[in-house]
């Protein structure tokens, strides 16, 4: 079967038309992603996902699922309660929801909640004008400067947790840099599409940080491909284990792994170094410390490890500067206050 983008969206049309007829709860179903966005290719590798959104009624029981069409093609679905979208003018400032909302494909609406959330996001307001924009980025620096502080106490060895907290620090930092001008960086799209984040930004010497920042300055793309096997093995291994993050999931294995193998095969091998050090450690986390050889050898590589960590460490600490220097700046120009005091919940 030929798959386009158009259909996926009949597909994630169908499949939202049938799950609010045979479910009350669900009031609201809409379609976001790259399969929304016209500038992105969702057939990344030749496998995507369908990112649907159901608001319920009620907190839903699960958060998110997964549906499987082919081995090339899942549904991604997330769950959400009405609740979330009883304050819209909140999500003007929402890193995250306030771009998921902001301009997705509606696909059902029962109650008309949509056009009510779209209505108190938009009213008299520019939702990428410069003053709401530093403030997502804003939120988003704060929360990786919290986790930055955690990574302070960090034991003799590093285990998964501390890699996948330096990671989430770094995300937020990477992305408060993005989110200036656009949504926020996706997982498998992190390092693929940073480079042009940071030109827009004026900063093209962040792009170069963030590789340094993962060990990666002098990284081979025949590396990468040597650590595809050991990653395959970990994710099969830590997808059976009911305990591991819902991220890895049989079903999203050609999701990840042929997205890996193309990037690995591209003119920026590196970009493949983000989704497959992230889900290879979430497996990690689950499996017995025999099967944590590999991963601890590329951590070893990357200087994630219990002699690299502390200068990683150090090193995220300037980048968080950077970023916040570059948002004062910003915000100077634009006759902004430099800095803006927002409680968030890391």
């Amino acid at each position: 079967m030929r798959v386009t983008r158009e259909t996926l969206i009949r597909i994630a049309k169908e499949t939202a038309q049938e799950r609010a007829f045979n479910d009350r709860d669900i009031i609201v179903a809409y379609l976001t992603g790259s399969l929304v966005s016209k500038e992105t290719d969702p057939l990344f590798g030749g496998a995507a996902d369908i990112d649907l959104v159901f608001v319920h009624t009620a907190k839903p029981l699960r958060s998110r699922e997964f549906v499987k069409l082919t081995p090339d093609f899942h549904i991604d679905i997330s769950h959400r309660a009405k609740a979330e979208f009883k304050r819209p003018r909140d999500l003007r400032l929402d890193p995250w929801l306030g771009w998921e909302m902001y301009a997705p494909m509606l696909l059902y609406d029962r109650e008309k909640l949509f056009d009510f959330v779209q209505a108190g996001l938009r009213a008299g307001f520019e939702f990428n004008a410069p003053a709401p924009s530093l403030q997502r980025s804003r939120i988003l620096l704060k929360k990786a400067r919290a986790i930055w502080h955690e990574l302070l106490d960090i034991a003799d060895s590093v285990e998964p947790s501390v890699v996948l907290q330096y990671m989430k620090s770094l995300q937020h930092a990477v992305n408060a840099v993005a989110e200036l001008s656009g949504p926020p960086l996706a997982e498998r799209r992190v390092m693929a599409e940073f480079a042009a984040r940071a030109e827009i930004a004026q900063r093209p010497g962040m792009n170069a940080a963030l590789i340094g920042l993962l060990g990666a300055s002098t990284l081979e793309a025949s590396e990468l491909k040597a650590w595809l096997p050991g990653w395959r093995s970990a994710f099969e291994a830590a997808a059976q284990n009911s305990r591991v993050n819902a991220r890895i999931h049989p079903t999203r294995m050609n999701y990840y792994e042929k997205a890996l193998t193309a990037m690995v095969g591209s003119e920026r091998p590196v970009s493949a170094l983000w989704p497959l050090l992230r889900t290879w450690t979430f497996a990690a986390q689950v499996l017995p410390e025999s099967d944590l050889n590999a991963w601890r050898s590329v951590c070893k590589r990357l200087g994630l490890d219990a002699i690299g960590i502390e200068e990683r460490v150090s090193g995220l600490d300037h980048f968080i500067d950077e970023v916040e220097a570059l948002l004062d700046e910003l915000a100077a120009q634009h006759g902004l206050e430099t800095s803006t005091s927002i409680d968030v919940d890391v």
